[in-house]
């Protein structure tokens, strides 16, 4: 089976201009296939601040109405997207920039409103993928490049979660080739003790999750993203890795980078 990277990337790259440079050339030096998906880092922001748009945010979610959705359509899905595309072009990376709406790869449905009123947010379900699409894209010798961005087949884009979607591709692309899922955030991995950026725990399995989180090592905010690792491993993906974008290199070495999830260590 052929072997996959997802790796998905958010403001702490894309709102730095040389780290997105060392990132990208990292990106461009990993073997077989692979795709990036990115955020929207603060640019989405700002514009909106420029334009008199007031952004609006519940529990760090953007509140997404019909005048925030032009702005992140064109901030995620072009000013970012084409940005990234084009460096990785100058790398040798064959990169093609897609929304879910390009090639009908993800389609999503608008999140009801229950409490809250999201607004133009796409829910992702399990047959919201195209996983085969996507294949014949990469077989075909492109890399694809995802912004935050679906759509719900009647014409309307929805905002998406980036993380939610890197996770859905991988889940449904791991039944054609053998996916690791790959989170770069602003540590070098999970963390034994929050204030020592050096004390990576290099692998967890379910069992020492679950000691780790009676031991009160990993909690808070922490335990959305590690649960939704091992989600995506029960459902097929080989493994999900969290680290700092500035060690990706470190793969291509075969050297230890952040922090691996797995079935078993």
């Amino acid at each position: 089976m052929k072997t996959l990277h997802i790796i998905k990337i958010g403001g702490n790259v894309i709102d730095n201009s040389e780290n997105l440079y060392h990132f990208l050339k990292d990106f461009t030096a990993l073997q077989g296939y692979k795709i990036l998906v990115h955020g929207g880092g603060k640019v989405a922001t700002q514009l909106s601040e420029t334009l008199g748009i007031e952004t609006k945010l519940v529990d760090g979610r953007r509140i997404t109405d019909i005048e925030t959705l032009r702005v992140v359509t064109m901030v995620y899905g072009g000013l970012i997207n084409k940005n990234i595309v084009a460096q990785l072009q100058r790398f040798g990376t064959n990169a093609i920039g897609l929304t879910g709406a390009d090639g009908n790869f993800i389609r999503t449905k608008k999140r009801p409103v229950k409490t809250i009123d999201y607004g133009f947010v796409g829910d992702i379900d399990q047959k919201s993928v195209d996983s085969t699409g996507i294949a014949k894209l990469m077989d075909a010798g492109f890399t694809p490049v995802f912004s935050a961005l679906t759509h719900d087949g009647d014409g309307q884009m929805l905002n998406t979660n980036a993380d939610t979607i890197a996770s859905a591709l991988a889940v449904a692309l791991s039944a054609k080739f053998e996916t690791t899922l790959i989170y770069c955030f602003e540590k070098k991995g999970v963390l034994m003790d929050i204030n020592d950026d050096d004390s990576i725990i290099r692998d967890i399995d379910p069992v020492r999750y679950e000691e780790l989180k009676k031991q009160q090592i990993i909690h808070s905010g922490m335990l959305p993203k590690l649960d939704n690792a091992f989600t995506a491993i029960a459902c097929g993906v080989k493994a999900v890795v969290i680290g700092h974008s500035a060690d990706l290199g470190e793969l291509k070495n075969s050297k230890p980078f952040g922090t691996r999830l797995s079935k078993t260590t």
